[in-house]
């Protein structure tokens, strides 16, 4: 699984929407992604900005709708950031993976 294809086969979201998805996780990870940390193989946190608590709420809500094995969990972090937290079966630690290097490598400041 490729930091490009990181939707898993279980994904429910019509083909023709998955770009469009991509896109918008792409630019919440571009925008407002302060740091990654990998709690253990099937639970990573993201730090986000503090204005991006409504977008991320939003595209998480309608993530696990069509992707019913992420769970996650939005709360407020230290000074003003938000903790996403995103945690996946056993099974699906590869989507996981790619999910954690898409974001790191979409954050990344030149």
């Amino acid at each position: 699984m490729s930091t490009t294809n990181w939707a898993p086969e279980a994904c429910a979201l019509p083909t023709a929407e998955l770009p469009l998805r991509v896109a918008e996780f792409d630019t919440l990870f571009a925008e407002q992604l302060e740091s990654v940390t990998r709690l253990d193989p099937t639970t990573a946190d993201l730090i986000l900005y503090a204005d991006a608590q409504s977008t991320a709420a939003d595209l998480t809500r309608r993530e696990t709708k069509c992707c019913s094995f992420f769970r996650v969990d939005l709360a407020p972090a230290d000074s003003g950031r938000v903790r996403l937290r995103i945690s996946v079966p056993p099974a699906q630690t590869a989507v996981l993976d790619a999910l954690t290097a898409r974001a790191l490598e979409k954050s990344s400041r030149d």
